[in-house]
């Protein structure tokens, strides 16, 4: 099963229509949590919102994670030991506030198990591999940058 989550703040059409256009081609149940627009149902197994167990429960049994570039959802695949495909929002096209997202993703692209996709193509090609491997949960200096970044950020979010 792919998960895709777009988190709880905004919706994210351009990452859930790049996943739901590859469906046809792939041999296994999509499930996105796709954010609060009542509006918006991509032609997959969607909801607005899910309350976090069932979230952790679908995080769980994914074979495959897809997501916004948020810190939340880096940190559950790390947990849960998922592959993480990330296609951070961007400001110039109106999907989010500012560019943080496109930082955190420069942070972390080329971490084994974080997949950094900018493009729609990209998400694709990610979701036809069936060589990703799960994020590294040793500890090494780049782990430690990492987390001193994720520690700034949350700080300067405080």
């Amino acid at each position: 099963m792919i998960f895709v989550t777009t988190g709880t703040q905004l919706p994210f059409p351009a990452l859930v229509d790049a996943v739901a256009a590859m469906a046809n081609k792939l041999d296994e149940r999509i499930i996105a949590q796709v954010g609060p627009d009542k509006t918006y149902r991509p032609d997959i197994d969607s909801f607005d919102h899910l309350d976090p167990d069932r979230y952790e429960a679908f995080f769980a049994r994914a074979r495959l994670v897809v997501a916004h570039a948020g810190i939340g959802t880096v940190l559950s695949a790390i947990k849960h030991q998922k592959p993480l495909v990330i296609m951070p929002r961007r400001f110039e096209l109106g999907e989010h506030r500012n560019d943080h997202q496109n930082a955190t993703a420069r942070e972390l692209e080329g971490r084994q198990g974080i997949y950094v996709a900018r493009t729609e193509r990209e998400i694709a090609s990610y979701l036809l591999r069936n060589d990703l491997v799960p994020p590294n949960q040793g500890s090494s200096p780049k782990s430690a940058q990492l987390i001193g970044y994720l520690q700034k950020y949350i700080e300067s979010a405080a």
